[in-house]
């Protein structure tokens, strides 16, 4: 979807729309969620902090986070999606990848036809990309946006990752991107230079990943049922807390939100590990981890003291939590799938 958050809210104060407008990010200590392109013109971008973000655009608005509109729209999406093939994997509430092998259309056709339904059907816009794989999906739905699509053909692999950015491989991300980048390697044609053991020898079992991704191989299937590892909430605090006695507090008062959420989302599976997160004022961040099967209240609370006693700045941030059992998994087959990512 095209700036998912933003463009719901859009629709439903069209009064905005030709506004630069920023979800999240309101409050003094607050982080932009996302933006509408009319904000990112001015650089504004997700997980920025708002009062940057004000700098930069003084008359931007911002609007609280709506997760409950976000969530029925996402469903309400979803099942659009659903009536082109069983197979969908999400990725979050405004992405999800199709397998559609066995549909005996084009893929070009059913991303069009779909784009089209939800605009009609919610007024929202989305963006598609067509490729054999999920990472070439992924890249190409980026491709057109807003409210395009676009396609990578086999036959056209070779050319297309020759002259992409390595920063664009799925799993690359800023400390990567620089290593690479101090290595002279700005291309995945610079990347595909380094044979395989060099680039084990570099990073470890990610350079393997490295060497098939930069080249447009990508092995991994579309998963319908994809499991829920972990659940987790977090909360950027109004003003920094200089004592744990503070930070007990806060975090009190988040778990039985954590609680409730499991209920919600995941009251079938087992628990195996509870976990707490604390960021400092300096930036740094920190967790602390203990197996259990049933977590509560005084469980987080420990955790918290653990972490807290590693740093002496204030805290800014506290998240909570839990971290479930799963199945023994196959190793997947190497596999070359026409995908549809949207």
């Amino acid at each position: 979807m095209d700036c998912f958050y933003a463009a719901v809210e859009m629709r439903e104060r069209p009064e905005l729309r030709n506004q630069p407008i920023a979800v999240g990010g309101g409050s003094r200590r607050g982080v932009v969620t996302t933006c509408n392109y009319e904000a990112r013109k001015f650089g504004i971008h997700s997980a920025m902090p708002g009062f940057k973000a004000r700098e930069q655009c003084p008359h931007l608005v911002f609007l609280p986070v709506r997760f409950d509109l976000y969530r029925a729209e996402s469903q309400r999406i979803r099942r659009l999606m659903h009536d082109v093939t069983p197979l969908v994997e999400p990725l979050s509430l405004d992405e999800a990848f199709l397998d559609v092998t066995a549909i005996d259309r084009y893929a070009w056709d059913l991303a069009r036809e779909l784009r089209k339904r939800i605009r009609d059907e919610t007024g929202l816009t989305a963006s598609a990309g067509v490729a054999a794989n999920k990472m070439l999906a992924k890249i190409a739905s980026d491709w057109r946006k807003p409210d395009g699509q676009f396609a990578i053909t086999p036959d056209q692999v070779p050319d297309f990752m020759r002259d992409l950015p390595v920063r664009k491989l799925w799993g690359v991300g800023p400390k990567t991107a620089d290593k690479l980048t101090a290595a002279g390697i700005a291309t995945c044609g610079d990347l595909q230079q380094l044979t395989l053991p060099d680039l084990r020898l570099r990073f470890g079992s990610w350079g393997e990943e490295m060497y098939h991704l930069c080249r447009g191989e990508d092995d991994r299937e579309v998963q319908p049922h994809r499991i829920r590892k972990s659940l987790s909430i977090e909360n950027t605090l109004p003003e920094n807390l200089k004592s744990l006695e503070a930070c007990r507090a806060a975090l009190a008062g988040m778990v039985p939100e954590l609680l409730a959420e499991i209920q919600t989302k995941a009251s079938d599976r087992a628990i195996r590990e509870a976990f707490v997160k604390v960021k400092f004022s300096d930036f740094t961040r920190t967790s602390c981890q203990r197996a259990t099967v049933t977590p509560d209240t005084g469980t987080f609370l420990d955790l918290l003291a653990a972490a807290f006693r590693r740093n002496p700045n204030p805290v800014r941030l506290l998240g909570v939590g839990v971290r479930f059992q799963l199945e023994r998994e196959a190793e997947p087959e190497w596999s070359y799938q026409p995908t549809l990512g949207l």
